[in-house]
């Protein structure tokens, strides 16, 4: 179908003359049009607001998150997914990215992999998509026939479906029991949904995963207390200070308390305030569903 009617192929007469300004005014007209990403994703609060309330009903239930997207959809879904371990210190089975045309896309164009609609039903089904889980597809311009492939299979298979792109509804209709459309307009490069709509996709992960996770006890306050503190030196000291912070107590004994909790920060935590056990901690922080400020209530 053509997509000369959706507002990412269309020429933005802001930067029309591009290719004769200077550096310096091209420059400012790129960051005009990228200051009002913001705004865009703003209007699509209540639709994300849902989307972050259904992905933490589902994780909270056992279930998995899906990101699938194409090119930089697809990259950016996957670079969300590989971010919540660390974060989060979540089972990297919880949250997954999938991309058409698989790991050899996230380093170079696979292009004519979004237009297997086939392969995204197919994808899914090799990792078991069923009804405890939720797949957000992504396709900025909203006609990317892998994405469509992937929500057909996830709806067949009862699971919840998600829908992110940056046009209209009534543009490009979808069938997702959440549809989010934050519309950025024209882009700087007519038809480059890697500019705008590529940071309104970023935003919007963000928003997703961060809040769901929170909504999940995986933050205390603006705190990253499940952080991975031994997945490298610069999450273990981290880890170590935000013991400090939280018992409170000095960094030597912060770190004498996040070892012998064997780098759990919450659970440290639990430990230093209660007076308890390891065992006891653990114990109290599973009855209070992993959320630290009921374990300490």
């Amino acid at each position: 179908m053509s997509r000369d009617h959706l507002p990412t192929e269309q020429v933005n007469a802001g930067s029309a003359d591009l290719d004769l300004l200077t550096v310096s005014q091209a420059f400012d007209v790129m960051n005009a049009e990228d200051a009002g990403v913001a705004a865009s994703v703003a209007r699509a609060k209540a639709d994300i607001v849902r989307a972050v309330e259904l992905v933490a009903d589902r994780l909270a239930r056992g279930g998995r998150l899906f990101h699938v997207g194409a090119g930089t959809s697809g990259r950016l879904g996957v670079l969300d997914a590989a971010e919540c371990p660390p974060t989060f210190r979540t089972d990297p089975a919880q949250v997954q990215g999938v991309i058409a045309g698989g790991s050899k896309a996230l380093v170079s164009a696979v292009e004519g992999a979004e237009d297997d609609r086939a392969a995204g039903a197919r994808d899914l089904a090799q990792r078991g998509v069923g009804a405890s889980d939720v797949v957000l597809g992504i396709a900025a311009g909203g006609t990317t026939p892998y994405v469509h492939g992937a929500l057909a299979h996830a709806r067949a298979a009862g699971a919840a479906t998600i829908f992110l792109a940056c046009v209209p509804k009534e543009l490009v209709g979808d069938e997702a029991d959440v549809s989010i459309r934050v519309v950025t307009g024209p882009e700087l490069i007519a038809g480059s949904t890697r500019l705008k709509a590529g940071t309104a996709t970023k935003m919007v992960l963000n928003a997703v995963t961060t809040l769901a996770m929170t909504r999940l006890g995986k933050v205390h306050g603006n705190l990253m207390v499940d952080v991975a503190t031994l997945g490298n030196a610069k999450l273990r000291e981290r880890g170590i200070g935000l013991v400090a912070q939280l018992v409170p107590c000095d960094r030597k004994e912060a770190e004498g308390l996040l070892d012998r909790a064997g780098g759990s920060v919450k659970l440290a935590v639990v430990m230093a305030q209660t007076g308890s056990s390891q065992a006891e901690a653990r114990a109290r922080l599973q009855g209070a569903g992993g959320v630290l400020r009921r374990a300490l209530e």
